[in-house]
């Protein structure tokens, strides 16, 4: 049996504040969702006998409509080609509470070959002469183990699809709700084949278990990530790195600016994105500048930039000032963050009932303002 393994399509995913023209959606958003279809597309034309989700196909718990659509349309495609769909809940599209549906629930209905396990128990699949033993995230980590002593190995080949992050990759962790370490013992070479989800790197963490990694970059911090998906061949346990459409993230230079003035650095800026040639439009970049000063970095003309922000999706700059150990990054303009922004924008993720929402944002805010008036008296009062 062939079959393709993606994970982490994070349908719904949007980021930046540019708009797509035509239909006045989050452009970021609108890309994911073109290339997931000219994905599913590309992977109908390899003619696998199944395709295999490991995981947090949708962004949140209840999904836009767009991100729905785009999936039944996906099932629709695959539907065509008669070509079955294995899928699972991953951490992003787990109910917390028993009164909460999966997202996933509503595929079943779909007229596709549908196999999903999102109840938060194991589910096993026969396709053909291969069994596909199915964990969704479990909303406690003992659930791993409580799922995998269930499994019961056939003679035929046998499939493991789970979500969560493999031991070995402890220092990788996402610090996501819901994010459990899977136990090295899961990791068993009783499966022909071991597919993986959540963890957005492409990668082999044991002879026969393989990350898909996620289609698109999500964050910055996935820029030096391989993406795309794998293409299995069970009987020869071959494993095949499938290139899928995706929204280019670039690394586009890094500027040593210890001395230079905000003249300088800006100047030293242009001929990185120069020496870059032809930046892809509608890509997401970063810049690192290095060892800058607080003052030289708040000085920098952001107009010279212009042009480049205008093509691009994103631009950001990884700041390494020249008094602090830890990288800081700039998002979409030269001002710097909004923490109290971006952290009501992390909590709207996390899946909270109305009141605790509201409490956990009221709350955050004020200890925000508070840290950062307190940093403000002491950056003021510095000689």
């Amino acid at each position: 049996m062939r079959i393709v393994h993606i994970a982490d399509t994070h349908l719904g995913l949007s980021a930046f504040h540019k708009l797509d023209s035509e239909t006045g959606m989050n452009l970021r958003e609108r890309l994911l969702y073109d290339n997931f279809l000219e994905s599913i597309d590309q992977i109908i034309a390899m003619r696998p006998d199944a395709l295999v989700h490991a995981g947090d196909l949708f962004h949140q718990i209840k999904p836009k409509t767009r991100a729905y659509t785009t999936a039944l349309e996906a099932l629709h495609r695959l539907c065509e080609a008669d070509i079955p769909l294995v899928v699972i809940a991953g951490n992003h599209s787990m109910a917390k509470t028993r009164y909460t549906s999966s997202p996933l629930e509503v595929l079943e209905y779909h007229s596709a070959e549908v196999y999903a396990a999102y109840r938060s128990r194991y589910r096993r699949v026969e396709l053909d002469d291969t069994v596909f033993h199915l964990i969704p995230n479990m909303p406690q980590a003992g659930g791993y183990r409580e799922a995998f002593d269930q499994i019961e190995v056939s003679s035929g080949p046998n499939v493991l699809v789970t979500h969560g992050l493999a031991s070995s990759l402890k220092d990788r962790r996402l610090h996501t709700v819901a994010e459990y370490e899977i136990d090295g013992t899961i990791l068993s070479d009783q499966f022909e084949y071991i597919a993986l989800g959540h963890f957005h790197g492409q990668g082999q963490v044991a002879d026969n278990a393989w990350y898909s990694g996620s289609l698109e970059y999500c964050t910055y911090g996935e820029i030096n990530d391989t993406k795309g998906g794998l293409l299995v061949d069970i009987g020869r346990r071959s494993v095949e790195r499938i290139d899928l459409p995706r929204t280019p993230m670039l690394g586009i230079g890094r500027v040593n600016c210890d001395g230079l003035s905000a003249k300088e650095v800006m100047q030293e800026i242009l001929d990185a994105v120069a020496s870059a040639g032809g930046i892809p439009e509608r890509s997401m970049c970063q810049i690192t500048l290095d060892g800058i000063r607080r003052e030289t970095f708040r000085a920098l003309d952001g107009t010279a930039l212009l042009e480049i922000r205008n093509r691009v999706l994103d631009l950001r700059f990884r700041v390494i000032a020249a008094d602090e150990t830890m990288p800081v990054f700039r998002e979409e303009s030269l001002l710097g963050v909004d923490y109290i922004r971006e952290f009501e924008r992390f909590v709207a993720m996390q899946h909270l009932n109305q009141k605790q929402e509201e409490y956990v944002k009221a709350k955050g805010a004020e200890i925000l303002e508070t840290a950062i008036r307190r940093r403000k008296e002491v950056e003021s009062a510095a000689p």
